[in-house]
């Protein structure tokens, strides 16, 4: 039987690829989120001038 050789790869580990996934779908959800705040604040700020949960039937 011959000696086996230790095959030596420069590519990314398990890990590092799941790492690297894990950034870039972090920075997206993050830029989708500041991009989506100001429609969220103006959002906001419609349903507390209308009373919030404390509106009632008021508005349907």
């Amino acid at each position: 039987m011959g000696k086996r050789r230790r095959s030596t790869r420069s590519g990314l580990t398990g890990r590092q690829l799941l790492v690297a996934q894990a950034a870039v779908v972090g920075s997206l959800v993050a830029a989708l989120f500041v991009r989506e705040l100001p429609g969220i604040l103006r959002e906001v700020r419609i349903y507390r001038m209308t009373g919030g949960l404390r509106a009632g039937h008021r508005y349907p």
